[in-house]
């Protein structure tokens, strides 16, 4: 059992008793395909090994009561009258797959459920997916219900969306649902169809926090999508065979540009380029060429901080330092932006040095400690909840 597990059951046991369903899911990182996935388009995140623990047993008063080990707090709502009222709390994320189940027709009883987890906050590595997949997977059992992977990503995409707000795409909730040990994941989030892809042996992923926190559910990230969509809207209107902007390509953008703003153009070409760049990726992994998939990367943060503006100055930082580092293939920020974690790919035999002296440079620059953290390709909840029951 995970040391993760183990503080999650004795807060549970210590607050609300003997404890009937466990369940964990993943973080993740997304090594290339950024910003894609809400307008159809591909992404190749992976499944990372920080976790939430979901710890749940039944009550009889007709309520559900969340408690919260990381931040210390509870709260409780009645089932029956559950409306959408999000908070701006830690909350919103599991009682917003509550709503999302019950609008589904899924009949939920009263319950506790204790939440712990050591996902970074604000990091762009998809805490929020990670507690409402653990959510949702307790949820359903307490129901006695399954669903299958994309349903389950489904639910906890609206719930993101619906209840609290965030304009994310499915990305996050599939892969920490669906991912694999050892393998990244291609996703086609219009077909929700997916390949899993090795990574060298010889290679690292690693994963720096600039300590700059980002919050998706309002701001930048917000307008970000608005001004997708409204580009992505023209090309609609002036080329009917574009359904998503996924179908378009550089030309299309060009032949549009007089009829969008100009921030929607960029925005626009970024996700067109990001798009090729994933399918040259999994080129490069295939043929297991890493400077070809590292040059792919510091394109695709070149794209990012340029045309989709979205990056920061301590982020542009930890990607410059990296680059200058001996056996880094690549560097980019990862995750929705305007702060949050870097992924760099390394030599393995390099890590420890890459490691060292990009903090030590990243704290001369700017005066911030980073932190950093040597990542491998992780199973989803799905597998750890098979591998759990294998062993039963």
């Amino acid at each position: 059992m995970m040391v993760d597990e183990e503080r999650a059951l004795r807060a549970h046991q210590e607050r609300f008793g003997p404890h009937e369903q466990v369940f964990t899911a993943p973080a993740r990182v997304n090594l290339i395909g950024e910003h894609t996935d809400y307008t159809g388009g591909l992404v190749m995140p992976m499944a990372i090994e920080f976790l939430t623990t979901a710890v749940l047993s039944s009550r009889q008063d007709g309520r559900a009561v969340f408690y919260s080990e990381n931040y210390g707090e509870e709260v409780s709502i009645d089932l029956d009258s559950l409306e959408r009222t999000p908070r701006g709390h830690w909350s919103d994320y599991p009682v917003g797959v509550v709503w999302v189940l019950k609008q589904q027709g899924v009949s939920l009883s009263g319950f506790s459920m204790t939440l712990w987890g050591d996902v970074p906050l604000g990091a762009g590595l998809s805490s929020s997916a990670s507690v409402q997949v653990a959510t949702a997977l307790a949820l359903l059992k307490h129901a006695g219900m399954m669903l299958p992977l994309e349903q389950l990503a489904n639910v906890c995409r609206r719930a993101e969306n619906e209840y609290v707000g965030a304009k994310t795409g499915i990305m996050d909730q599939f892969v920490v649902a669906g991912g694999v040990a050892h393998r990244a994941m291609l996703l086609d989030c219009r077909s929700m169809q997916f390949e899993l892809l090795p990574l060298p042996e010889d290679v690292r992923v690693v994963i720096c926090n600039s300590m700059v926190k980002h919050q998706l559910a309002n701001g930048e990230y917000g307008d970000r999508r608005d001004e997708v969509e409204a580009g992505q809207a023209v090309l609609q209107r002036e080329r009917p065979q574009i359904k998503l902007l996924r179908d378009a390509t550089l030309a299309d953008l060009d032949a549009c540009a007089d009829k969008m703003t100009a921030a929607s153009l960029a925005r626009c070409r970024h996700i067109v380029t990001e798009n090729a760049r994933v399918l040259e990726a999994r080129e490069a992994l295939l043929q297991s060429d890493m400077v070809r998939f590292g040059k792919l990367m510091v394109a695709a943060h070149a794209s990012f901080r340029d045309d989709f503006g979205a990056s920061c100055d301590e982020v542009d930082s930890l990607v410059e330092i990296a680059l200058q580092q001996p056996g880094c293939y690549g560097s980019r920020i990862t995750g929705g932006g305007f702060g949050g974690c870097t992924v760099n790919l390394v030599r393995a035999d390099m890590t420890e040095e890459f490691v060292g002296h990009l903090r030590s440079r990243y704290l001369a620059a700017t005066g911030i400690a980073a932190d950093c953290f040597v990542c491998a390709p992780s199973d989803g909840a799905l597998a750890l909840m098979a591998a759990k029951d294998g062993l039963k």
